[in-house]
């Protein structure tokens, strides 16, 4: 039974409410839902429906092709001017004893480990200190362009950008325009958290506002650099702020069309000022993806971060509107692990993830940052596995 008749199967179920079934009917027709029907979907949708009206959409612009790239991330800093209450990675400028700042060599030295390697991204954030500011990431671009042309420089979110255009004196725009022109290609999803005012305050006060994280997607929209956009969920938030900020999204990728993939992010509740908030279940997590599929009719791309879920989960959430597990990460990020994640260690090789997405019975597609095909791995056979490099980061005690 393929995804269209099982959906048509679960809407003959004398079982399902009027309400649910009006919702599946507007899936078939590839009509939008409302927000309110949104926030029924997380009220009373369970997990087989949301998964079949979801995989729906998925096969429908996808068909069984899973995407993924070869990465490495970059952390300049972990150390912050913001205080996030759910974040275990950053330290403050009063602790930055225990953290780590990175000079332009230094970074370019992880860039330089690559060289030979077929990487086709390198995705840069972390914290937010006064010293990397507007000219130190020109300056990084230029040298990483220099150096590897062909390399895809995804660079810092939102709250790194507020920070230093408000610094330097420049409006979003300008201060994009200045920075794609030094070589920035894209923007991650990262720093969205929740839009609505009143969680936003109590876990992330001293922050970017929504308002000034959607301006600043939509000005890199304009200058045409594509971009991703992210929500943290399972904290203190209810549904009602999960639609609406799914919704926030929704109307700009209207406006728009800037916006590749949609990212959910799982609280995780280690070794920060947010720790006493359990987390969501693994069930949550892949209603979640589903709902998102649904809500966010106008993008392209669900994504689930494997760092951060887990592996299993990540192959759960296939099933479930995602289209895309991200990359080989190399073990070069440790925001997720430091925040008590399953992956301590983030590093896949190639064949891992492929034969990962194969044993779901997906169609495994590596992907450059903008979603063109480098290699269809349809029909790839590995002679030798390829073991993942690992290379040293500082970490905090």
């Amino acid at each position: 039974m393929n995804a269209t008749q099982k959906l048509e199967f679960l809407i003959q179920d004398h079982n399902l409410s009027a309400d649910l079934k009006a919702i599946a009917t507007k899936v078939i027709q590839g009509e939008r839902i409302s927000f309110d029907e949104g926030v029924l979907l997380y009220e009373k949708g369970e997990l087989g429906y949301l998964g079949a009206l979801a995989n729906f959409i998925r096969e429908k612009r996808h068909g069984d092709k899973t995407y993924f790239n070869r990465n490495f991330h970059i952390e300049p800093t972990n150390v912050c001017v913001y205080d996030c209450k759910f974040c275990a990675y950053s330290r403050l400028i009063k602790e930055r004893e225990q953290g780590w700042e990175m000079d332009v060599d230094g970074m370019m030295e992880i860039v330089q480990k690559y060289d030979g390697e077929p990487v086709t991204e390198v995705h840069i954030t972390g914290g937010v200190v006064p010293k990397q500011n507007l000219e130190f990431y020109a300056e990084f671009f230029k040298r990483c362009k220099a150096h590897r042309p062909d390399l895809h420089i995804k660079g810092l979110t939102p709250v790194e950008y507020y920070y230093i255009f408000k610094k330097a004196k420049l409006s979003h725009y300008d201060g994009l325009k200045y920075l794609k022109e030094c070589g920035l290609d894209s923007m991650p999803g990262g720093g969205a958290e929740i839009f609505d005012s009143e969680i936003r305050e109590k876990i992330a006060g001293d922050k970017c506002t929504a308002e000034q994280w959607l301006d600043i997607h939509e000005q890199a929209h304009s200058l045409g650099m594509r971009t991703n956009a992210t929500m943290l969920y399972g904290h203190i938030e209810e549904f009602k702020h999960r639609v609406d900020h799914m919704d926030r999204l929704r109307q700009l990728q209207d406006k728009t069309g800037g916006f590749q993939a949609f990212i959910p992010l799982k609280f995780r509740n280690q070794g920060h000022q947010m720790s006493d908030v359990p987390e969501v279940s693994v069930i949550e997590d892949l209603r979640n993806y589903a709902i998102s599929r649904i809500y966010l009719d106008n993008f392209e791309h669900i994504k689930a971060y494997w760092a951060m879920i887990s592996r299993d989960t990540a192959q759960l959430s296939l099933a479930f509107g995602v289209d895309d597990i991200d990359g080989t990460l190399d073990d070069t990020t440790k925001i997720y692990s430091m925040a008590g994640a399953e992956e301590q260690t983030p590093a896949m090789s190639t064949q891992q993830l492929v034969e990962l997405i194969r044993q779901v019975g997906r169609h495994p597609i590596e992907r450059d940052t903008l979603y063109g095909v480098i290699t269809d791995f349809k029909d790839v056979v590995f002679e030798t596995e390829n073991k993942p490099k690992y290379y040293s980061l500082p970490v905090v005690e």
